[in-house]
């Protein structure tokens, strides 16, 4: 074979290569034409506070990147109509299902309550060591000071434990400047059983509420507190208290669904001790 023609069949053959790899490397590296069209959400048209119900005076469609969806957002304004803000939204910030109370949950303080669960308003003449910073959002201890029966010594007991507020006064919101506001009526997120706790304290006694941190969560056993107690003295002759050796609340985000039995020691005039017993239902039942 001619040695000429395989130099010039070699050559033409490293030429077509080059110039395919070259033309193949150019296609690569060019930026795509085909463009992703925005998207419409429905958000706020001004700066939205927590409480105010959506309408068509304060929402409008805003156009964002189709290369960046957001989860959760609305394509729609219509589907947001009626639905309470339950935290501060900033204008043209595209509206979440996270931020909006429940759909046909109505609006005020109901839409905020979680399924399962119940507000009840306590009335207190003090917050114990803390006057004026329970607000909103703020973890507390429920006490109750009452008689047993004919005694004529006071006890005091805590009735529910690490239960969270609803409500401070008619504040269902922190103040935005943080300064602390005196209140008596306080609502809360209880359970059906804890409501009941509660109603039933709020009739035998004065209520207090006592603060502490939303980040402790353990369940106090400590027996009630008799007037005697503080003194060491032990109760009057032929008074009997029945002390509980379990904790009567637990934190109001979990669901109650147990039964419980309720016991009454009370002594009788002639110092003979009668004993209640009654069988009851959690969870609403």
């Amino acid at each position: 074979m001619n040695p000429k023609r395989i130099f010039v069949a070699l050559v033409l053959a490293l030429v077509v290569s080059g110039f395919s790899t070259w033309l193949a490397s150019r296609r690569l590296s060019a930026p795509s034409t085909q463009r992703v069209a925005d998207v419409l959400y429905a958000a706020p048209s001004r700066g939205l506070e927590a409480g105010e119900v959506l309408r068509p005076d304060n929402i409008e469609q805003v156009s964002w990147p189709g290369t960046m969806p957001v989860d959760g957002a609305f394509l729609r304004s219509a589907d947001v109509m009626g639905r309470e803000v339950l935290y501060p939204l900033a204008k043209d910030q595209p509206i979440l299902d996270r931020d909006l109370s429940l759909a046909g949950s109505g609006t005020g303080l109901a839409s905020k309550i979680p399924d399962g669960l119940r507000a009840v308003a306590l009335r207190s003449d003090e917050v114990v060591g803390v006057a004026g910073f329970v607000i909103p959002g703020s973890h507390l201890d429920v006490l109750v000071t009452y008689h047993v029966g004919d005694s004529p010594e006071p006890l005091t007991d805590t009735v529910l434990q690490n239960v969270i507020v609803l409500a401070a006064g008619h504040q269902a919101q922190p103040d935005p400047a943080g300064k602390p506001s005196d209140v008596a009526i306080v609502t809360l997120l209880l359970t059906p059983e804890q409501s009941e706790r509660a109603v039933l304290a709020s009739t035998q006694g004065a209520i207090h509420f006592v603060l502490r941190n939303g980040g402790d969560d353990r369940v106090s056993t400590v027996p009630p507190m008799m007037l005697s107690d503080l003194a060491n003295h032990a109760p009057p002759s032929g008074q009997t208290i029945a002390r509980r050796s379990a904790p009567i609340s637990v934190a109001p985000a979990a669901a109650i669904q147990k039964r419980h039995e309720i016991e009454m020691v009370l002594g009788g005039s002639s110092g003979e001790v009668q004993t209640t017993r009654g069988q009851g239902g959690g969870g609403g039942q």
